[in-house]
């Protein structure tokens, strides 16, 4: 299993953004979909625990719309990353991510314990700075 790389703090978050100088509009929009993965699959954490779940494990726990709902906004991040210009086959990866979260995640009760730990939308944003490091290189 990889290791989990930590969620960046503020000062490295803002210096990473510096490094990728795309412009007021698309440093807004890597912003906002930072902040949407953030609400969808860390916001809270388990009392007791260190365990953190976000909207994503929440709304899937509503039979039969959840998993839509939270899929619509997964794949929203996908569309901006389209947008931003990210090349197909990071496109394809952040797809796959996307797949194993919607179908397991449809799965009642593991999918809802599965989707607390996949966090799909955290890995399809570290995809897309990824990329947009390497391309501003």
């Amino acid at each position: 299993m990889a290791a989990r790389r930590a969620p960046l703090n503020e000062a490295e978050r803002e210096a990473e953004l510096a490094r990728l100088s795309r412009g007021d509009a698309d440093e807004a929009t890597i912003r906002r979909l930072e902040r949407l993965a953030h609400w969808l699959d860390d916001r809270y954490r388990l009392p007791g625990t260190g365990i953190r779940v976000g909207l994503d494990g929440l709304i899937g726990l509503i039979p039969g719309i959840g998993d839509a709902a939270s899929g619509v906004l997964s794949a929203y991040i996908i569309y901006e990353a389209r947008r931003l210009g990210v090349p197909n086959s990071v496109l394809a990866g952040m797809l796959g991510n996307f797949a194993v979260d919607f179908v397991v995640g449809a799965v009642p009760v593991f999918g809802d314990i599965f989707d607390i730990g996949w966090k799909a939308n955290r890995r399809n944003v570290r995809m897309l700075l990824r990329h947009l490091e390497r391309s501003a290189r």
